[in-house]
């Protein structure tokens, strides 16, 4: 367990249709983008919900403009590119087609999907802090890239803090541990004794280097006191598979990409890493009450954009970002891939990566974790 006999720092806390819609094809280019969708409108009744919401969102979009910056008057004057730091099928990627649907209605431009998940979200973040800043580049990321990835390489091509400006947290979520379901383990403590027995033959997947996948696994190996090799994979549903296929016999992942995997009886899950249960899976015992008190590695994802970025665009933004989470059909969706929707002001984003990359750095170098 994580005590002050174990030398280990305290464990890191929680942060504070009938709609249609046509794949039309990417352009061609030199990128090695993972997936690129366009959302474009075709024929077709929106929802009621979705309808009523157009003319709201569009409103909050265009707010200000007389106020705004030169240059950013115009947004937007072409598609915008959404990149998302995992592939198809994960968290991420889900949250991005849902706001990535609804902006497009409110600002009568594609939105296009575009999934960068190498590097385990280092990429697709890179790129976005790369980008030019006026609001035609948005970037979902996640903890991994963002808050952790700084203390795991020596030379991160962006700096988050500096080249970054968070626009508003989308979801979090806990991690759910979860094994392939031929293991005769049904507890945490089965499988940890599994673990230990061995002596080092089991394989556990991650979502990807650097991610909250990755290095909640680290943790707990740490403190549960097993040896495991670690398996990486380009983002949450390969990582899974991985898992169904007994290729890795264990993985701390999101909801999202388990669901289906869960329901086929191909996986188990063990456990969930929030500090209490989990409203969406009742029936799932946290690590603390595993055995593990304290132990806690939330997920959380956010949109950000290139920093210079003007701040009457990035209000704009984050103002039409909080009114598409809070509406019930997009509140919906998201629940259902297992996340919890958040929200917020770009200040609160900036605190919650501040504040984590602080919870985790003296357990990643306590740990000698280096991916360089």
């Amino acid at each position: 367990m994580n005590t002050p006999e174990s030398g280990l720092p305290p464990f890191p806390a929680k942060p504070g249709s009938d709609t249609h819609f046509a794949r039309l094809p990417a352009p061609k280019s030199g990128s090695k983008s993972g997936s690129d969708t366009h959302f474009a409108r075709a024929p077709g009744p929106l929802r009621r919900g979705a309808a009523d919401a157009v003319p709201a969102l569009a409103a909050l979009l265009v707010s200000g403009l007389p106020t705004v910056a030169a240059g950013a008057q115009d947004w937007p004057s072409r598609p915008l590119r959404f990149l998302v730091a995992a592939g198809p099928g994960s968290s991420l990627d889900v949250i991005a087609r849902v706001i990535g649907e609804r902006l497009r209605d409110g600002i009568a431009q594609q939105v296009v999907v575009d999934n960068r998940p190498a590097g385990g979200g280092t990429v697709a973040t890179a790129a976005g802090a790369q980008s030019a800043p006026d609001g035609h580049t948005l970037l979902i990321s996640f903890n991994g890239p963002l808050a952790l990835a700084p203390f795991l390489y020596a030379k991160l091509p962006y700096d988050p803090g500096r080249d970054l400006a968070p626009v508003v947290v989308t979801s979090t979520s806990p991690n759910l541990l979860a094994i392939h379901a031929d293991l005769p383990a049904r507890t945490v403590a089965d499988w940890v004794a599994q673990a230990r027995s061995s002596a080092g033959r089991l394989t556990y997947a991650s979502v990807g280097n650097a991610s909250s996948s990755h290095l909640t696994m680290e943790l707990f190996r740490s403190v549960a006191g097993f040896d495991a090799v670690h398996s990486p994979y380009n983002g949450a549903p390969p990582a899974v598979a991985a898992v169904a296929r007994n290729e890795a016999q264990a993985v701390f992942s999101a909801p999202t990409a388990l669901a289906p995997h869960l329901q086929s009886g191909r996986i188990r899950a063990l456990a969930v890493t929030s500090a209490s249960r989990y409203p969406l899976f009742p029936d799932l015992p946290t690590l603390s009450e595993s055995g593990y008190p304290g132990f806690e590695a939330m997920l959380w994802n956010g949109i950000l954009v290139a920093s210079g970025t003007p701040a009457a665009l990035i209000g704009r933004l984050n103002g039409a970002i909080n009114a598409i989470l809070a509406h019930p059909d997009a509140r919906s969706r998201i629940t259902a891939a297992g996340l919890d929707p958040a929200g917020g002001r770009p200040e609160a984003f900036a605190a919650l990566i501040r504040s984590e990359a602080t919870r985790w750095e003296p357990v990643i170098r306590k740990l000698a974790i280096r991916l360089d």
